[in-house]
């Protein structure tokens, strides 16, 4: 059935002059402003792996500024590792961080694994010297994603700055022996990722010949073993001042291998690339954001734990809460009953082991931070075994290197600036 047609008389009276004959009607627009906005989210990206800076064949660095020196020939990185970061150790790892940016992955680059935004690095390999105190249980945490928006959307014209995002994603693995803090063993890792909007590869296609993309990162000084993305970073060995580092990108690279990408997946909103992986100098206890301690008291018919925290502010550079903080600990002995238990866990009776959860630790949680776990297990086929506690939990806005980037020269803003880091193997034992 065809719906009614509203009708509306013309209006009465006597029209509107018309407009002079000299003045010249508004010439049409051309052209279409190039739009980045947000769309539908991509798959999760995979790991983007680097190849170490020692790389004998070094792609060209492209041309720098009149004003800054040429860089000597030699390797385009600033660090070296002695081996490549460990696998993880189980095949039911933590959840991973959430990315900078619902964006396709710039898998790409070379082919080995990497720490990525995706993937939590681990501190444990067969070499390190507390290898055999893992748990040999699976962990479960149930630790929720976090999320974040990535580059602003704007309408971009051709002589706009263009919209970048970085994250620092930082994970810190540690393990504590009883209370002597001098037996703290720690290992912090990270990673610095770049975001770039999808539309910018049309604005590059318009734009062949864009403006280098030159930052700095800020408290370069706290990190070693720096391992910048030898495709498409190049910096300066000969600065003077040890506390920043400048790098700037290879544009042609960059914008060969977003095309590339862009390609591949079509549907993509936004493309992360790693740029560069680092391990931050740690000073033992003093750099884990939750010190933790744990007493076993184990007998034929009972066994006693006791754990103590203690939320670390010097171990930040800003003082954030630690979220959804797990506490798990397997017990064996043949456990039937449970008492005294302070505050309230779940115990998981087929897996024998035991779970506190606390939603966030901070300056603001009772005690500013310090408290203990109780716990007193009746058994049937005691005594039991001392195992080690797993700890994990999030934070946001923050991280433990206190790095920071700044982007230097135009052509370029930072939409987003993500800071974070989260727990890896992160265990105690008596």
């Amino acid at each position: 059935m065809e719906s009614p047609k509203l009708t509306r008389p013309f209006p009465t009276g006597t029209p509107p002059p018309l407009p002079p004959k000299n003045v010249p009607a508004t010439p049409p627009r051309t052209g279409s402003p190039l739009t980045i906005g947000p769309g539908a989210s991509s798959p999760a990206r995979p790991a983007t792996p680097l190849v170490p800076c020692r790389s004998t064949t070094p792609p060209p660095p492209p041309p720098r500024p009149p004003s800054r020196p040429k860089l000597p020939p030699g390797k385009p990185g600033v660090g070296d590792v002695s081996r490549p970061f460990s696998p993880p150790i189980h095949s039911s790892s933590p959840p991973p961080i959430a990315p900078l940016a619902r964006a396709e992955s710039t898998s790409s680059i070379s082919s080995t694994n990497s720490l990525s935004a995706a993937t939590t690095p681990t501190v444990v390999s067969e070499d390190d010297v507390f290898y055999d105190k893992l748990p040999s249980f699976e962990r479960r945490c149930e630790t929720p994603a976090g999320s974040s928006r990535g580059p602003s959307p704007l309408t971009m014209g051709a002589q706009d700055t263009l919209p970048v995002a970085a994250a620092f994603t930082e994970t810190v693995n540690a393990y504590f022996k009883g209370a002597d803090p001098s037996k703290c063993i720690v290992k912090i890792t990270g990673e610095m990722v770049l975001s770039f909007p999808a539309g910018i590869t049309r604005h590059f296609a318009n734009n062949p010949s864009p403006a280098a993309l030159t930052f700095r990162v800020i408290n370069f000084s706290r990190l070693e073993h720096v391992l910048p993305n030898p495709q498409l970073l190049c910096c300066d060995n000969t600065q003077n001042d040890a506390n920043t580092k400048e790098f700037w990108v290879n544009m042609p690279n960059l914008m060969t291998h977003l095309k590339k990408v862009s390609e591949q997946k079509p549907q993509a909103t936004y493309y992360n690339v790693d740029m560069l992986k680092y391990q931050v100098s740690a000073q033992g206890i003093q750099s884990t954001p939750l010190n933790l301690a744990v007493n076993w008291r184990c007998e034929p018919s009972s066994t006693d734990l006791r754990i103590d925290y203690k939320y670390n502010t010097d171990a930040m550079t800003t003082a954030v809460a630690l979220n959804n903080v797990q506490f798990l600990v397997p017990i064996d002995g043949g456990v039937t009953k449970l008492q005294a238990v302070l505050p309230p866990a779940v115990w998981n009776a087929e897996q024998q082991r035991i779970l506190w959860k606390i939603p966030d630790i901070s300056q603001k949680s009772e005690n500013g931070g310090v408290g203990s776990l109780l716990a007193r297990f009746q058994l049937s086929e005691g005594p039991s075994k001392p195992s080690p506690l797993v700890v994990q939990f999030t934070s946001e806005g923050s991280t433990l290197s206190g790095c920071d980037i700044e982007l230097v020269g135009a052509g370029y803003r930072f939409s987003l600036i993500k800071k974070r880091f989260a727990a890896g193997k992160y265990l105690a034992d008596n």
